[in-house]
Order: structure tokens, then sequence, then C-alpha cells
């Protein structure tokens, strides 16, 4: 018979986030979410009724469940990104509940930047307002393959059909016109339970799935063997001993792809090559390697690798720059300008680097760019160039979310000031036209 852990470690892992704006019932849905599927501790939801009870409450109030930070308990809104994991018989989740006020659009960037889906919740008594939009373009910008639109509080609409078919008409519009590749439309109350794990019954006009039904049934794939290799270095080995005089491997874990002994690879940005002549995993030798094992390789050839040196196949090895062009989302209080001097750290390797131009910033009611704005504040997204002391090997993001992604970093401090995606842009086609004849690759 299979035990329980037998059957969790079968089942799939789902990474998902939650976006929505102030008082969407976003963590009330988490938290029907939880209880509903029975993943709620017994003490968890004695301590929810008893706070519940204390405010007056006849029912227990279940965004507490998520709500964990007491300046959120106290102000009623949702501040630091809240992690929770969950199980059901199908699939394994790993929840980020992200928050919905304006202010903490970066937090988003945080919680979605490893998601595979993605559930906007709007009110239906306010339809697609202008931090919806911004959710759909921080999830486009991210390439999360899936959005759930999740049209919450439809009780209060008397569970109109139509209302849920007019914003999901719009939000499906835009968040095309972004290139999200795959929308579905949820009519829900979260409060109520309608459509979250059950079926709702006062909405026999709605035949698709409910929330958890489409969470357990979505298709998700973390195979990235079809993907070039990618193997950043972390760690130098030579352990000098008797047994082994002349060991020396480079220790990491790979990005994506495989890696096979007697494959001619490039040291990235040295652009040295040779051949993998073996590999160690879990202190046996391989001949074969995929994402994500963290293995040990060790070349034919002796070349000076340190950390942050990146190992691909030379049939396949990406380019290196030194003038990165990216779209980033910047989340420091402090300003980012033209000329700044920053740090730019991509997979295991951190060099130095300066804000050569900020060429836009991204309007989001109407995804239009305002140029030059010669600094991007905390939520923006804007496009940048920054000229790096040393080349880097970067992949577009939209090929890899691991080898086209790096943070911005203050150097004084180690204050992370931006999220980066290399390649990545909003741009029309018109203003991709313009962009190209003033000398700029957008």
């Amino acid at each position: 018979m299979t035990t329980t852990t037998e059957q969790l470690s079968a089942t799939t892992l789902l990474r998902f986030a939650t976006a929505g704006s102030v008082d969407d019932g976003k963590s009330t849905l988490v938290g029907r979410l939880l209880h509903d599927s029975k993943s709620v501790l017994e003490d968890q939801l004695e301590a929810v009724e008893r706070v519940s009870a204390d405010r007056g409450q006849d029912a227990p109030d279940l965004a507490l469940l998520t709500d964990g930070l007491r300046a959120e308990r106290e102000q009623g809104i949702t501040i630091d990104v809240a992690y929770r994991y969950f199980a059901t018989a199908r699939r394994r989740f790993i929840l980020a509940d992200t928050p919905g006020h304006v202010q903490y659009t970066r937090n988003m960037v945080t919680g979605a930047s490893t998601a595979d889906l993605a559930v906007v919740l709007v009110d239906a008594r306010n339809g697609v307002i202008e931090q919806t939009r911004r959710h759909a373009a921080v999830a486009a910008l991210l390439r999360v393959p899936h959005v759930v639109l999740a049209v919450n509080k439809m009780d209060l609409v008397d569970y109109r059909e139509s209302v849920f078919a007019k914003i999901a008409e719009e939000f499906t519009a835009y968040a095309s016109e972004l290139g999200v590749p795959e929308i579905t439309a949820i009519p829900i109350s979260a409060l109520a339970g309608d459509n979250v794990v059950e079926p709702s019954a006062n909405m026999d006009w709605y035949g698709g799935p409910t929330v958890l039904e489409h969470l357990e049934t979505v298709p998700v794939s973390h195979d990235l063997t079809a993907c070039p290799a990618r193997f950043p270095v972390q760690y130098v080995i030579r352990p000098q001993t008797a047994e082994h005089p002349d060991y020396r491997g480079y220790a990491g874990q790979i990005a994506s792809g495989v890696l096979r002994v007697g494959e001619a690879v490039t040291v990235l940005p040295s652009g040295k090559t040779s051949v993998i002549e073996g590999i160690d995993a879990l202190g046996e030798s391989v001949d074969i390697a995929w994402s994500p094992q963290s293995v040990t390789l060790r070349l034919k050839d002796d070349i000076d690798i340190s950390r942050g040196d990146l190992i691909a196949p030379t049939a396949s090895a990406p380019a290196t720059t030194q003038d990165v062009v990216a779209t980033v989302c910047h989340v420091a209080d402090q300003p980012l300008a033209v000329g700044a001097r920053v740090l730019i750290k991509h997979t295991t390797r951190t060099v130095k680097a300066i804000v050569k131009e900020i060429p836009s910033r991204l309007t989001l009611d109407d995804l239009s760019q305002h140029p030059n704005p010669g600094q991007l504040v905390a939520n923006d997204i804007g496009r940048v160039v920054v000229r790096t002391a040393e080349p880097l090997a970067l992949d577009a993001y939209a090929d890899s979310r691991r080898t086209g992604s790096f943070l911005l970093i203050d150097p004084a401090d180690g204050t992370t000031l931006a999220a980066g995606m290399a390649g990545e842009s909003f741009a029309s086609q018109a203003e991709a036209v313009q962009a190209d004849e003033e000398g700029w690759d957008f």
C-alpha cells in the first residue's frame, strides 16, 4: 500500500503567487484554500477563531491565516510576501501571497519571480483597475506561464454572469496584449467559498473548474533539460590529498540543460575551451547530469576557473557582453539614476557596473514608454543600459529565467536596488522601430 509520504513525493509541485488590490479579498482566498483543502492545523484554526471572536466576528476571519505580521493584522492589509506550503492528493504547492498595495508592487516581483502560475484577484464591484493592470504587467514581464483571473465578491453583485463576463473580457484583452500565454477566468466568492474548493450552487451558469481544481490540473513542467546547458561555478575543489594529488573539480548546480562526459565546453567569460573528463554526483562518477542537479565537473585541461565563471557546451555557448540592456523593476526606496555605480549579480558572478542610460519608464495604464526619465524610483519598471567592468554571459530572459535574470546591488551597503530581465521589453512595434533608428536595440 502506498504511504502518504510516497504519494506526495510522486506528485508534481506547483509554485504560484497571488496578487490583487487592497481589499480584493486575496488573503481571504488564500485562507479559504488552506481551510477547505484541510491544510490548516487545528491550533492555527483555533487561534484564528479566537482572534475573530475577540473582534466580534461571527465567523472565523480566514485572512488571518496568511496575514502573519502584527502590522498586517492591525491595518487589515498584506505587507510582506507570505509563503505557505500545502498539498492535496494530486499536487504539492508553494504559495506566495503578495501584497496588494501600490507601494508594495516590488514585493510581487519577489513572489512571482519563480512562480509557474499567478492568481490575480479583482473585486467584482470595481472591475479592472490600475493595480490590476500593474499586476498583469508584472506577471507578463516575469514570464509567468499561467494566469488565473479570480473575479471575487460575486456574492455582492448577486452572482450576475454579465458582471463576470465584462471583467473577464477586459482583463483577457489587456493580458493578451502583454503577451500572457494562458488566461483562465473564474468567478468566486472567497468569503462564502463559492468556486474556491467546491463548485458554487449560486452560479450554475459557470461550467469551468474551481480555483483548486485548476491549480491541481494546470500543466506545469520544470524540465529544463531541453534548454542549452549552463553551469555557473560556485566553488573550486582542490582536496590535495595523497589519494587525489591532482584533483581539481568545479562544483555548482546545473542551471539548465544536460552535460555529458566527453562533451566539448567553453568557459566564460575567458572563452577558453576544454572537454568534460568526469562528472561527480553524490560522491560517485556519472556519465551524464542534468538540471537542477548539483555536481562537480572535472575538465581535461588545466584552466584558470573560479567562482562566477560559466561552463557551457561549446556548440551552444552564450555570447558575452559588457553592455547589458534589460528591463528592471526598481525595488529600493533610493532612486536609481543615470551614472549610478552598482554591482550586478548574475548567477554566481558579481561585478562592478555603472548605469549608462535609462531610456524609458513603463506607464502601466496604457503600456506606453516615458522616454529618458533620468531615474527610476521604488516600484518603477523601466529600461536600463548598464556597463559592466567585466563581461557577463547572459541569456535572454525569454529563453531562461535563471541565466537571463540579474540583480543590481548598492556597493555601499549591499541593498538590492533592482531585479533585471535581460532583453525584455514592453515597447510597441512602432516604439521598437524608433528605438532602432536611434541606435538602441529594444
